[in-house]
């Protein structure tokens, strides 16, 4: 673990006290500030400003390339049967949400779709 001195003050049974404290504190204290500060929508906000970021600068081929990596790094870890039970787990989860036909109806929607790209149609 690394530790840096970061100069605060507690307020300790009436007391203000210097402290130190870990870099994960200090990142939970910031955190927890701002969102005091600016709420839970602030971080929704320069995520996707972050992210449209990095797309102009290197390209939508980049997140493939880290996705792959994730995916990788994932399998390794997990191995191969565990794509198998997190979408297990995932299809269940939709299925106990929308219900049992849910799935039916979107396989219909995606095969229509289909005819209609067949047929030339591009609407809905």
């Amino acid at each position: 673990m690394v530790y840096i001195e970061v100069k605060y003050y507690i307020l300790k049974e009436g007391v203000l006290t210097k402290g130190g404290m870990t870099v994960a504190q200090a990142g939970r204290l910031g955190g927890s500030a701002v969102k005091k500060k600016y709420g839970l929508q602030f971080y929704a906000t320069i995520g996707k400003k972050g992210g449209e970021t990095v797309a102009k600068r290197r390209g939508p081929e980049f997140y493939s390339e880290i996705g792959k990596k994730g995916g990788t790094a994932v399998k390794e870890g997990h191995g191969s049967d565990y794509y198998h039970l997190i979408g297990r787990k995932g299809g269940q989860a939709i299925k106990e949400k929308y219900g049992p036909d849910y799935f039916s109806a979107i396989g219909k929607m995606g095969a229509r779709s289909k005819e209609r790209k067949r047929n030339g149609q591009n609407g809905r």
